[in-house]
């Protein structure tokens, strides 16, 4: 079974920003240039503003595309064009940093709902659900050049690393907790998430979340 398949392949054209001749900035300012701050101050503010700049491009994402214009994503971040051009000068750039962003997003959820939730299988279920999340929403993010196969294989095994380590932290804190079996794959259960997720964004009469929620809750054992 190729790991390759986990999630499925919504790959497009991605073609670079076409660039005004003339474009104003923002309030948002990075640059290295300001005086009076200490380097560490600087490279903060720089992740601060890249944050809220793969934020708005995700949400814009989500309500249009991602080809969206990337005069709305600036709006929404509350920038200027030319600070977005900046950071990113071309869309596949764009798209594969707020990819890798919303990945960190959800790798990073795991262990803080380990430890919020009542139960280790709660904070499964909260956690298959931001999964379900990404997949259902945000799985168009993973477009890269369609002539950059191995642009695809790397950004697709830094999804495979970063979630699946994930996973199964909360399958073994629920399984030493007597909740679940102790004999279920990370990369089979959020394979088979991914593949009850396809095509979930484009049928109606389909509701992927109720079929994982099922999944989710027989992984529990009978009392």
């Amino acid at each position: 079974m190729s790991k390759r398949n986990l999630v499925p392949k919504n790959i497009g054209n991605v073609v670079p920003f076409s660039k005004p001749d003339s474009e104003g900035d923002g309030a948002v300012d990075d640059s290295d240039g300001c005086t009076g701050q200490t380097a560490p101050r600087k490279r903060a503010d720089a992740r601060r503003n890249e944050r809220t700049l793969l934020d708005a491009a995700a949400a814009v994402f989500v309500a249009s595309g991602v080809e969206a214009p990337v005069r709305d994503i600036a709006a929404r971040a509350g920038v200027g064009v030319a600070t977005i051009y900046r950071h990113f000068p071309t869309r596949a750039d764009l798209i594969i940093a707020v990819y890798r962003h919303q990945v960190e997003a959800c790798a990073e959820a795991g262990p803080a709902l380990l430890a919020s939730s009542a139960t280790p299988h709660a904070a499964l279920e909260r956690w298959i659900n931001l999964f379900v999340d990404f997949l259902v929403t945000k799985h168009g993010l993973a477009a890269v050049l369609r002539s950059d196969e191995a642009g695809f294989d790397a950004l697709h095994a830094y999804f495979i690393d970063r979630l699946v380590p994930v996973c199964a932290r909360l399958l073994e804190a629920a399984a030493s907790a007597g909740e679940i079996r102790s004999d279920i794959d990370a990369y089979e259960l959020m394979r088979g998430v991914g593949n009850l997720c396809i095509g979930a964004d484009s049928d109606p009469r389909y509701d992927a979340r109720r079929l994982v929620g099922l999944l989710v809750g027989g992984l529990r054992l009978s009392r």
